[in-house]
């Protein structure tokens, strides 16, 4: 495990130092609109792995079908195994023309035990504003499986609660876009940076001339269109997105403590330090006491489970670390302390309380 780590940490230190990055990858443009949409809808053909009668929503949604069709059935009639309500979601591009093609996202809300095999019947999708953007049909793939046996044996893989409809969404309305103008527009980082903003300037305007581009804040950059790019925008700015910035990242060390995963960024630093960590093993022993009565005595026969806590303590010895300066040093001075990640996400967070972390702290 500390090997594994070792290597996670030097694998991410080269990959970190390859900070030239396109600017389409880092930003976007004027124009780049993105809008959430969801709808309501039944996906039918399951192999008996619905929802049940307790989902009374679905009962109701399959009614209300059926009567669009001209078909009048009572509730208490319907079985409802074959069939599962679910949530469909995905976001749509200002970039998407109507009648374009996208995928979707199925979850299931009711208490179908899988999605597998069925297919989503025409659901509307809308967006905040209730304004219907398309409509959503066609196959689940969920990507695994889920088998049951009548006598309580269960095979499965993956999640198949929720799957995906390949290409299943088709566009109507197109989603607004502020456009792009002939004079000018902006740019914007997803990952606002003052240094990494000066650094886009800096770039287009040696490719197109000074004052090409200006840094306004940490997250813009105002990019005005040259005169003799005019009568050709899109080229200009295929132009444009795809020069080379150099990226500046802040330090970071992200934990998961679900995981016991540990990823440290490229600018992380441990100022020196000296570190004694041993973990606490507690362990319960299970002693059971049988009390037997005497023969003729009427009595019945006594367990007492007698259980017997017990703490140890790993040995542990103080290293100090003179320093690290990169995330190959950061690594290589954790694992002197032959410790597991778990121990690892700990002793970051106590130099981070020490002051010896030169860098934020991020659990999730």
């Amino acid at each position: 495990m500390k090997k594994q780590l070792l290597v996670l940490l030097i694998i991410l230190f080269f990959f970190s130092t390859l900070s030239a990055q396109r600017i389409k990858d880092i930003a976007y443009m004027t124009g780049d609109n993105s809008e959430q949409i969801i709808g309501y809808g039944l996906v039918v053909g399951l192999a008996g792995t619905g929802d049940s009668h307790r989902s009374s929503f679905t009962i109701q949604s399959i009614t209300s079908m059926l009567k669009r069709f001209g078909i009048t059935v009572p509730q208490n009639d319907l079985k409802t195994k074959n069939v599962a309500a679910v949530m469909v979601t995905t976001t749509l591009n200002s970039n998407l023309k109507s009648g374009a093609k996208f995928d979707v996202i199925v979850s299931s809300m009711g208490d179908a035990s899988s999605l597998q095999g069925g297919t989503l019947l025409m659901t509307p999708l809308s967006g905040l504003s209730g304004a219907v953007y398309g409509f959503a049909q066609g196959p689940i793939s969920v990507g695994g499986y889920d088998f049951n046996t009548s006598s309580g044996g269960r095979v499965g893989r993956n999640h198949t609660l929720a799957g995906r409809v390949p290409r299943g969404g088709i566009l109507k309305i197109p989603i607004d876009s502020d456009g792009i103008g002939t004079e000018g527009l902006s740019i914007f980082l997803r990952e606002p940076d003052l240094t990494t903003a000066s650094n886009v300037a800096a770039a287009i305007n040696s490719a197109f001339g000074e004052s090409t581009a200006l840094a306004f804040d940490a997250a813009e950059i105002t990019v005005k269109i040259p005169t003799d790019k005019s009568s050709n925008v899109v080229g200009f700015l295929a132009e444009l997105e795809a020069l080379t910035v150099a990226v500046d990242n802040s330090a970071k060390v992200v934990l998961n403590e679900r995981t016991g995963t540990v990823v440290a960024g490229a600018n992380v630093r441990i100022s020196a330090v000296t570190i004694s960590h041993g973990s606490l093993n507690i362990n319960i022993n299970s002693f059971p006491v049988i009390s037997q009565p005497n023969s003729f005595s009427n009595g019945q026969t006594t367990v007492f489970n007698n259980l017997i806590p017990r703490a140890t303590q790993d040995s542990s010895s103080a290293i100090a670390i003179e320093g690290a300066s990169n995330v190959q040093e950061v690594a290589a001075a954790l694992n002197s302390l032959k410790v597991s990640p778990k121990d690892i996400i700990a002793i970051f967070q106590a130099l981070k309380e020490a002051g010896a972390l030169v860098g934020e702290l991020v659990i999730i």
